[in-house]
């Protein structure tokens, strides 16, 4: 059955040609198919029987001329691109196969279910497309390892998530802010240390800072308390089974710039470290400082934060074998007593697959990008929406 616009004589040629091919002869099929085509040129399958027939010659060029012209009437025909790879990495021109199996692995992993018939020809693709991916990342890798020695730890990560990124070895993170978003800063996934001077100071004391934990610990009373508290009637999210439990606890210092006195009592040494840190203040905002606790064999889910105005610091604390924590492309190992600080408005994850509890002490400052006329930019603002009586809290 053809469609109106489609010229019989077109389809008879195809017929011809196809006979032609099974009948093993490959010049007469050229011959059929190249009029065909020239009946119907709206018709990228015409074109791949064409090229097919110029493979049987074995005439390299015709035929990726002609999977190229189908290709032209139809940019997703994946046989178009898998031909066009097979003939592209047949003839070692491996820069063009790269690029087209690329195009039909991307095409293919669409497909649902998937034809058998596809299935080896994909899997061939994909373990091209990742050979050649390996093989360039090495030869970068080794051409740019003289000159890591000289780079920051923000510019080598910047440089290492270029590279990874360019190789189709990782994916790009952007913020994703619940709440206030301001522009123009970096989207950076982990905050270089040499931001915070006074990281060390606080490192320093992961010893005191752990014991008053673990007093607290031994009668926490209401001081511990699910971190995840929904509202009633919000509707079931990836937040639901750790709702209102306290399999991901919280021991909160300060919360949303109101202090605690019942928790910064039992822990001076604690609340001293804190009063230490250059960080906002800002009435009923920031800063908030807290003990995050994970119970054994419990994730919390990738998800982002409220604003990018903001650096979260971690100081792990207790972390057995099986605790693990991403940002974006990043997971890093968690180690007591060193803290990092990361961008929350980025995708991030912790998990504790471990049979012991996980603490952590977590507190926020600013976004180190912004600057100090920034901040209190920002200060007045919040100050000045407050005060009109609309402002929504948070």
């Amino acid at each position: 059955m053809t469609s109106s616009s489609q010229p019989a004589s077109a389809v008879e040629a195809n017929r011809l040609g196809i006979a032609a091919l099974q009948a093993g002869d490959p010049a007469a099929a050229v011959t059929h198919f190249t009029a065909a085509a020239a009946a119907d040129p709206q018709s990228g399958a015409l074109q791949r029987n064409l090229a097919s027939a110029w493979r049987a010659l074995g005439d390299d060029g015709r035929e990726l001329a002609a999977l190229d012209a189908a290709l032209a009437v139809d940019r997703r025909d994946l046989m178009a691109w898998v031909r066009k790879a097979e003939r592209h990495e047949a003839r070692g021109e491996l820069g063009a196969a790269l690029g087209a199996w690329s195009a039909a692995t991307a095409l293919g992993g669409q497909l649902d279910p998937m034809p058998p018939p596809l299935a080896p020809l994909l899997a061939h693709g994909q373990a091209f497309v990742a050979g050649a991916t390996d093989t360039m990342f090495d030869a970068v890798t080794g051409a740019l390892a003289p000159m890591r020695g000289d780079l920051s730890e923000i510019e080598a990560r910047r440089g290492d998530a270029f590279v990874a990124s360019a190789l189709g070895r990782r994916r790009i993170y952007q913020n994703e802010c619940a709440g206030l978003y301001y522009p123009f800063l970096p989207a950076d996934e982990f905050f270089d240390r040499g931001h915070f001077p006074w990281r060390a100071d606080v490192e320093a004391q992961t010893d005191a800072i752990r014991a008053e934990l673990v007093a607290l610990l031994d009668d926490p009373g209401d001081a511990l308390r699910p971190y995840v508290r929904m509202d009633a009637g919000t509707p079931t999210s990836i937040w639901s089974p750790l709702d209102n439990r306290l399999d991901w606890g919280a021991c909160f210092l300060w919360e949303y710039g109101e202090p605690n006195p019942a928790v910064l009592d039992r822990c001076p040494a604690t609340a001293a470290v804190l009063a230490t840190v250059p960080g906002a203040h800002i009435p009923g905002r920031s800063p908030s400082a807290f003990f995050s606790l994970l119970k054994p064999h419990t994730r919390i889910p990738a998800h982002t934060g409220v604003t990018n105005t903001r650096a979260i610091v971690h100081l792990p604390l207790i972390v057995p074998p099986g605790c693990g924590f991403r940002v974006g492309g990043e997971t890093r190992a968690w180690e007591e007593g060193k803290a990092f600080a990361f961008d929350d408005t980025i995708e991030h994850e912790a998990w504790n697959d471990s049979d012991d509890l996980r603490a952590v002490l977590i507190f926020d400052v600013w976004n180190p990008h912004l600057t100090p006329r920034e901040q209190e930019l920002l200060t007045r603002y919040f100050a000045a929406a407050d005060a009109t009586g609309f402002a929504i809290p948070r």
